[in-house]
């Protein structure tokens, strides 16, 4: 592997802190382990109480301070973990999304490789060799991935598809742009539900799968690699294409009222990760009755994932205590533990199915990853490119709605990759 680059797809995982101060608690090696991330409600907040739980049971001596941030989807934690880390003053682990999110962290030295760690636990076993691989940087790695996402996920309304005549959830983009159609003749729904702007890049990223094959997929984030090609200008002509079925994306509606629009029978598709599963459960809409899913169409087979996961900072002032911790997140039983009620499957493939078998979605899911899928990472969620170079496609997705100017839009898409 290059140096200063990410093996194809690398992970994304989102930015954890923990915190901790030294002790000494049970095989922890510290009295106090601070965690810092983003974790504060819903699923994700019930799934970090239940590894504290945990983690305090086994370690009694040792206090776990959750030093959680809210707000800003991340944001808001990535700023003050940006200041801890500049001004030296680390937390014993953080949260970060698995992959090229983290890069500039480990080329300022932030960092610890875990590649010790990685064979003491035998992650290399548990773990997909392609997950590893797609996490690996200069050759080490730097993140415990606990749970699995995925980004290229269609839902849609089963009653709505039924009433436009459409006899089947597309599995091409011939087919999805066939059934847009058919929605928007037959019935005065949405035919795609976007919402915010970053949903419309969500979108993108599996329209460019779906159009280029995995391989094709993956080799857009190589260093150098061109986007002025007739394969890119017409993976756009069908996101444009599919982009006419959608109502106008307001910054006022995040991904969960396009979500919402799916289940309450106000669109009849909508392209989100899977952790709108666990919002439609929060709206106690039905399975299979409000609302279906499917593989995005022409992505099925590949699995665009995205991973929460956690790391070890230079100089974290309780490090034996945070590799207790770490070792509770990489094990079985804590991403069992964890991912039931985060809604995610765990990245380990020794995950214990019938922990999954309560929630339809899950259990699929868990069968699929199982299964050995190809893996795409998803750029968004700062798998396969870091914040400038996901900020400048951003950018580039925002001219694009203002003008609807195709050409330009694949002109700055390539510009963002030469800049890298």
């Amino acid at each position: 592997m290059r140096a200063r680059r990410w093996s194809v797809a690398a992970g994304a995982l989102g930015l954890v802190l923990m915190a901790s101060a030294c002790g000494d608690g049970g095989d922890g090696g510290g009295d106090q382990v601070e965690v810092f991330s983003w974790w504060t409600g819903g699923g994700e907040e019930a799934g970090l109480n239940a590894l504290i739980e945990q983690f305090e049971e086994d370690n009694p001596d040792v206090e776990f301070v959750n030093a959680a941030v809210a707000g800003g989807s991340g944001t808001n934690a990535q700023a003050v973990l940006e200041g801890r880390l500049q001004s030296q003053d680390p937390p014993d682990s953080f949260q970060g999304h698995a992959g090229a999110e983290l890069q500039d962290y480990i080329e300022a030295g932030y960092l610890a490789p875990m590649d010790d760690f990685f064979d003491e636990q035998g992650l290399h076993d548990a773990l997909p060799d392609q997950l590893v691989e797609q996490i690996t940087y200069d050759g080490s790695v730097y993140s415990v991935p606990v749970n699995i996402h995925r980004s290229n996920v269609m839902w849609f309304n089963p009653t709505v598809l039924e009433e436009a005549g459409v006899d089947a959830p597309p599995e091409t983009l011939d087919e999805l742009l066939d059934a847009l159609e058919a929605v928007s003749e037959e019935t005065d729904v949405i035919p795609m539900a976007v919402g915010a702007q970053w949903t419309v890049s969500h979108l993108l990223e599996s329209v460019l799968l779906a159009s280029l094959g995995p391989e094709g997929y993956n080799a857009l984030w190589e260093p150098g690699a061109s986007w002025d090609t007739p394969e890119v200008a017409d993976a756009l002509g069908t996101f444009e294409e599919i982009m006419e079925y959608t109502q106008e994306e307001s910054a006022a509606e995040d991904w969960q009222e396009a979500a919402r629009r799916v289940s309450d029978g106000e669109a009849a598709f909508n392209i989100m990760g899977d952790w709108a599963a666990g919002y439609f459960d929060e709206l106690g809409a039905l399975p299979g009755e409000d609302y279906d899913w499917a593989a995005s169409p022409g992505t099925d087979g590949t699995y665009m994932w995205l991973s929460d996961s956690f790391t070890l900072p230079e100089g974290a002032p309780n490090e034996e205590a945070a590799m207790t911790w770490l070792e509770l997140v990489a094990s079985q039983e804590g991403q069992d533990t964890f991912n039931v009620l985060k809604g995610s499957i765990p990245a380990r493939e020794d995950a214990d199915p019938a922990r999954y078998a309560d929630s339809p979605y899950l259990e699929s899911a868990l069968e699929e990853w199982q299964s050995g899928p190809e893996l795409a990472g998803s750029f968004w969620h700062g798998v396969t490119v870091g914040n400038r170079w996901k900020n400048d496609i951003d950018t580039a997705v925002g001219l694009y709605l203002g003008d609807g100017d195709t050409e330009a839009f694949n002109a700055a898409l390539n510009e963002a990759a030469q800049s890298e």
